[in-house]
Protein backbone atom coordinates (compact mmCIF):
# COMPACT_ATOMS: atom_id res chain seq x y z
CA UNK A 1 0.00 0.00 0.00
CA UNK A 2 1.86 3.48 -0.95
CA UNK A 3 0.42 5.82 1.52
CA UNK A 4 0.48 9.57 1.65
CA UNK A 5 0.59 12.57 3.89
CA UNK A 6 -2.80 13.57 5.38
CA UNK A 7 -4.34 16.70 3.51
CA UNK A 8 -7.62 18.55 4.50
CA UNK A 9 -8.90 18.26 1.15
CA UNK A 10 -11.64 20.50 -0.37
CA UNK A 11 -13.36 19.26 -2.89
CA UNK A 12 -13.15 15.19 -3.50
CA UNK A 13 -14.97 13.68 -6.63
CA UNK A 14 -15.53 9.77 -7.24
CA UNK A 15 -15.23 7.99 -10.65
CA UNK A 16 -15.69 4.60 -11.74
CA UNK A 17 -18.04 1.74 -12.24
CA UNK A 18 -20.53 -0.13 -9.21
CA UNK A 19 -18.38 -0.41 -6.70
CA UNK A 20 -17.79 2.97 -6.50
CA UNK A 21 -21.57 3.56 -7.33
CA UNK A 22 -21.87 1.99 -3.92
CA UNK A 23 -23.88 -1.37 -5.69
CA UNK A 24 -23.51 -4.06 -2.52
CA UNK A 25 -24.20 -1.07 -0.18
CA UNK A 26 -27.61 -0.01 0.08
CA UNK A 27 -31.01 -0.77 -2.89
CA UNK A 28 -32.70 0.50 -5.45
CA UNK A 29 -35.30 1.81 -3.06
CA UNK A 30 -33.29 4.04 -0.47
CA UNK A 31 -30.22 4.40 -2.74
CA UNK A 32 -26.67 2.98 -2.75
CA UNK A 33 -23.86 3.99 -0.48
CA UNK A 34 -20.88 2.60 -1.27
CA UNK A 35 -16.90 2.98 -0.12
CA UNK A 36 -16.88 6.42 -1.82
CA UNK A 37 -19.70 7.96 0.29
CA UNK A 38 -18.20 6.45 3.05
CA UNK A 39 -14.90 7.69 2.33
CA UNK A 40 -16.55 11.02 2.06
CA UNK A 41 -18.05 11.21 5.42
CA UNK A 42 -14.80 10.19 7.15
CA UNK A 43 -12.73 13.05 5.28
CA UNK A 44 -15.27 15.86 6.35
CA UNK A 45 -15.44 14.35 9.81
CA UNK A 46 -12.28 16.33 9.83
CA UNK A 47 -13.16 19.03 7.56
CA UNK A 48 -17.28 20.10 7.54
CA UNK A 49 -16.46 22.48 4.34
CA UNK A 50 -15.63 19.37 2.13
CA UNK A 51 -17.72 18.83 -0.97
CA UNK A 52 -17.95 15.84 -2.72
CA UNK A 53 -19.09 14.35 -5.98
CA UNK A 54 -19.83 10.80 -7.16
CA UNK A 55 -19.61 10.24 -11.35
CA UNK A 56 -19.60 6.19 -10.83
CA UNK A 57 -22.21 4.53 -13.37
CA UNK A 58 -22.59 0.47 -12.91
CA UNK A 59 -21.41 -1.56 -15.68
CA UNK A 60 -18.72 0.73 -17.07
CA UNK A 61 -15.67 -0.18 -18.88
CA UNK A 62 -12.61 1.82 -18.24
CA UNK A 63 -12.43 3.50 -21.83
CA UNK A 64 -16.38 4.40 -20.64
CA UNK A 65 -14.76 5.95 -17.27
CA UNK A 66 -12.48 8.25 -19.32
CA UNK A 67 -14.95 8.84 -22.33
CA UNK A 68 -17.73 9.56 -19.61
CA UNK A 69 -16.28 11.08 -16.52
CA UNK A 70 -12.71 12.31 -16.88
CA UNK A 71 -13.70 15.50 -18.21
CA UNK A 72 -17.14 16.58 -15.95
CA UNK A 73 -14.20 15.30 -12.79
CA UNK A 74 -12.13 17.76 -14.30
CA UNK A 75 -14.30 20.78 -15.15
CA UNK A 76 -15.10 20.47 -10.68
CA UNK A 77 -11.65 21.31 -10.02
CA UNK A 78 -11.09 18.94 -7.68
CA UNK A 79 -8.09 18.27 -5.46
CA UNK A 80 -8.91 14.70 -4.61
CA UNK A 81 -9.78 12.48 -7.07
CA UNK A 82 -10.57 8.55 -6.55
CA UNK A 83 -10.39 6.26 -9.60
CA UNK A 84 -11.80 2.58 -9.41
CA UNK A 85 -11.77 1.25 -12.83
CA UNK A 86 -11.01 -2.41 -15.03
CA UNK A 87 -13.03 -5.14 -13.26
CA UNK A 88 -15.63 -4.90 -15.87
CA UNK A 89 -12.67 -4.99 -18.43
CA UNK A 90 -11.23 -7.87 -16.54
CA UNK A 91 -14.06 -10.43 -16.43
CA UNK A 92 -14.62 -10.62 -20.27
CA UNK A 93 -13.38 -12.20 -23.22
CA UNK A 94 -10.86 -10.07 -24.94
CA UNK A 95 -9.38 -8.33 -22.20
CA UNK A 96 -6.12 -6.18 -22.39
CA UNK A 97 -4.48 -5.53 -19.80
CA UNK A 98 -2.14 -2.70 -21.39
CA UNK A 99 -5.11 -1.25 -23.34
CA UNK A 100 -7.11 -0.66 -19.83
CA UNK A 101 -4.55 0.14 -18.12
CA UNK A 102 -3.23 2.72 -20.61
CA UNK A 103 -6.71 4.17 -19.94
CA UNK A 104 -6.12 4.48 -16.21
CA UNK A 105 -2.87 6.11 -16.91
CA UNK A 106 -4.43 8.35 -18.95
CA UNK A 107 -7.23 9.49 -16.00
CA UNK A 108 -3.78 9.39 -13.71
CA UNK A 109 -2.09 12.15 -16.28
CA UNK A 110 -4.78 14.15 -16.54
CA UNK A 111 -6.21 14.76 -13.14
CA UNK A 112 -2.58 14.96 -11.49
CA UNK A 113 -1.77 17.37 -14.57
CA UNK A 114 -4.46 19.25 -12.98
CA UNK A 115 -3.11 19.90 -9.60
CA UNK A 116 -5.20 16.87 -8.11
CA UNK A 117 -3.98 14.49 -5.74
CA UNK A 118 -5.23 10.94 -7.05
CA UNK A 119 -5.91 7.26 -5.16
CA UNK A 120 -6.64 4.30 -6.81
CA UNK A 121 -6.96 0.70 -5.90
CA UNK A 122 -5.49 -3.23 -6.93
CA UNK A 123 -8.20 -5.63 -6.85
CA UNK A 124 -8.19 -9.17 -4.94
CA UNK A 125 -7.80 -12.19 -6.33
CA UNK A 126 -11.63 -13.28 -7.81
CA UNK A 127 -10.89 -16.66 -7.87
CA UNK A 128 -11.16 -17.19 -3.95
CA UNK A 129 -14.45 -15.02 -4.33
CA UNK A 130 -15.83 -16.73 -7.45
CA UNK A 131 -14.58 -20.21 -7.78
CA UNK A 132 -14.84 -19.91 -11.74
CA UNK A 133 -13.15 -17.12 -11.93
CA UNK A 134 -9.95 -18.70 -10.62
CA UNK A 135 -8.69 -18.57 -13.95
CA UNK A 136 -8.22 -14.97 -14.22
CA UNK A 137 -5.98 -15.07 -11.78
CA UNK A 138 -2.66 -13.57 -14.40
CA UNK A 139 -5.17 -11.23 -15.40
CA UNK A 140 -5.82 -9.92 -12.04
CA UNK A 141 -1.56 -10.17 -11.46
CA UNK A 142 -0.88 -8.20 -14.66
CA UNK A 143 -3.64 -5.25 -14.81
CA UNK A 144 -2.42 -4.88 -10.44
CA UNK A 145 0.88 -4.71 -11.71
CA UNK A 146 0.61 -2.48 -14.42
CA UNK A 147 -1.62 -0.07 -11.94
CA UNK A 148 0.74 0.03 -9.65
CA UNK A 149 3.38 0.81 -11.91
CA UNK A 150 1.23 4.02 -13.20
CA UNK A 151 0.38 4.87 -10.13
CA UNK A 152 4.00 5.49 -9.15
CA UNK A 153 4.96 7.44 -12.10
CA UNK A 154 2.25 9.60 -11.15
CA UNK A 155 2.39 10.00 -7.42
CA UNK A 156 -0.81 8.15 -6.86
CA UNK A 157 -1.76 6.91 -4.15
CA UNK A 158 -2.57 2.99 -3.75
CA UNK A 159 -4.25 1.11 -1.67
CA UNK A 160 -3.30 -2.76 -2.21
CA UNK A 161 -6.14 -5.13 -1.88
CA UNK A 162 -4.49 -7.75 -3.59
CA UNK A 163 -2.02 -8.95 -1.02
CA UNK A 164 -4.11 -9.03 2.33
CA UNK A 165 -6.55 -12.40 2.67
CA UNK A 166 -9.31 -10.23 4.43
CA UNK A 167 -10.23 -8.94 1.07
CA UNK A 168 -11.47 -12.34 -0.34
CA UNK A 169 -13.25 -12.99 3.37
CA UNK A 170 -17.41 -13.59 1.54
CA UNK A 171 -18.40 -11.61 4.34
CA UNK A 172 -17.34 -8.50 2.55
CA UNK A 173 -19.00 -9.11 -0.42
CA UNK A 174 -22.68 -9.52 -1.44
CA UNK A 175 -24.42 -12.34 -2.49
CA UNK A 176 -24.06 -11.74 -6.09
CA UNK A 177 -20.15 -12.04 -5.40
CA UNK A 178 -19.57 -9.25 -7.62
CA UNK A 179 -19.81 -6.38 -5.45
CA UNK A 180 -18.67 -5.78 -1.70
CA UNK A 181 -21.22 -5.72 0.80
CA UNK A 182 -21.85 -3.39 3.05
CA UNK A 183 -19.10 -4.27 5.24
CA UNK A 184 -16.61 -4.10 2.39
CA UNK A 185 -17.89 -0.91 1.46
CA UNK A 186 -16.61 -0.09 4.98
CA UNK A 187 -13.26 -1.53 4.80
CA UNK A 188 -12.23 -0.52 1.52
CA UNK A 189 -13.46 3.16 2.55
CA UNK A 190 -11.37 2.37 5.80
CA UNK A 191 -8.50 1.28 3.86
CA UNK A 192 -8.17 4.58 1.50
CA UNK A 193 -8.57 6.61 4.50
CA UNK A 194 -5.44 5.22 5.97
CA UNK A 195 -3.37 5.24 2.43
CA UNK A 196 -4.20 8.75 2.33
CA UNK A 197 -2.80 9.09 5.80
CA UNK A 198 -5.99 9.46 7.99
CA UNK A 199 -4.90 8.14 11.39
CA UNK A 200 -7.41 5.90 13.45
CA UNK A 201 -7.96 3.35 9.96
CA UNK A 202 -5.35 1.35 10.43
CA UNK A 203 -7.55 -1.85 11.74
CA UNK A 204 -9.33 -2.07 8.11
CA UNK A 205 -7.32 -5.30 7.68
CA UNK A 206 -8.88 -6.65 11.06
CA UNK A 207 -9.72 -10.66 10.58
CA UNK A 208 -13.22 -11.28 11.67
CA UNK A 209 -13.85 -14.34 13.29
CA UNK A 210 -13.93 -18.06 11.68
CA UNK A 211 -17.01 -18.79 9.59
CA UNK A 212 -18.85 -22.09 10.69
CA UNK A 213 -18.39 -25.35 8.56
CA UNK A 214 -19.86 -26.04 5.78
CA UNK A 215 -21.11 -29.73 4.35
CA UNK A 216 -20.26 -30.03 0.81
CA UNK A 217 -23.71 -30.57 0.14
CA UNK A 218 -24.71 -26.87 1.43
CA UNK A 219 -21.58 -25.87 -0.44
CA UNK A 220 -23.23 -27.29 -4.03
CA UNK A 221 -26.27 -25.78 -2.90
CA UNK A 222 -25.10 -22.37 -2.34
CA UNK A 223 -22.78 -22.62 -5.75
CA UNK A 224 -26.52 -23.82 -7.53
CA UNK A 225 -28.04 -20.28 -6.14
CA UNK A 226 -25.54 -18.44 -7.05
CA UNK A 227 -25.08 -19.69 -10.53
CA UNK A 228 -28.99 -19.31 -11.20
CA UNK A 229 -30.25 -16.42 -9.09
CA UNK A 230 -26.57 -13.95 -10.36
CA UNK A 231 -24.14 -15.77 -12.44
CA UNK A 232 -26.95 -16.58 -15.57
CA UNK A 233 -29.13 -13.42 -15.51
CA UNK A 234 -25.19 -11.31 -15.96
CA UNK A 235 -24.30 -13.61 -18.37
CA UNK A 236 -27.97 -13.36 -20.53
CA UNK A 237 -27.06 -9.66 -20.18
CA UNK A 238 -23.89 -10.09 -21.86
CA UNK A 239 -25.19 -12.58 -24.91
CA UNK A 240 -28.09 -9.85 -25.37
CA UNK A 241 -24.87 -6.68 -25.37
CA UNK A 242 -26.85 -4.84 -22.93
CA UNK A 243 -25.60 -3.09 -19.36
CA UNK A 244 -26.37 -3.21 -16.11
CA UNK A 245 -25.46 0.54 -16.26
CA UNK A 246 -27.73 1.07 -19.68
CA UNK A 247 -29.51 4.60 -18.98
CA UNK A 248 -28.37 5.85 -15.72
CA UNK A 249 -26.52 8.28 -14.48
CA UNK A 250 -24.35 9.45 -11.95
CA UNK A 251 -25.89 9.57 -8.41
CA UNK A 252 -24.19 12.74 -7.47
CA UNK A 253 -22.82 14.66 -10.58
CA UNK A 254 -22.08 18.44 -9.09
CA UNK A 255 -20.34 18.58 -5.71
CA UNK A 256 -22.35 19.04 -2.77
CA UNK A 257 -21.77 18.64 1.10
CA UNK A 258 -21.21 15.55 2.81
CA UNK A 259 -24.18 13.87 4.52
CA UNK A 260 -24.08 11.03 6.78
CA UNK A 261 -26.92 8.71 7.08
CA UNK A 262 -29.24 9.18 10.27
CA UNK A 263 -28.72 5.84 11.06
CA UNK A 264 -25.17 6.07 11.51
CA UNK A 265 -25.34 9.25 13.37
CA UNK A 266 -24.13 9.04 17.34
Amino acid sequence: MTTTRHHSYARYVAIGDSQTEGVGDGDETHGYRGWADRLAEILAADNPGLTYANLAVRGRLTAGIKAEQLGPALALKPDLVTVMAGMNDLVRPGFDAARVAADIEEMFTALTGAGAHVATVTFPDIGRIVPLARRALPRVLDLNARIRAAADRHGVTVLDTFPHRITTDPRLWSGDRLHASPLGHARIADGMADALGLPGHEDWLTTLPPLPPVSVLGEVAAEARWLAGFMGPWLWRRMRGRSSGDGREAKRPVLGAVTTPDHERA
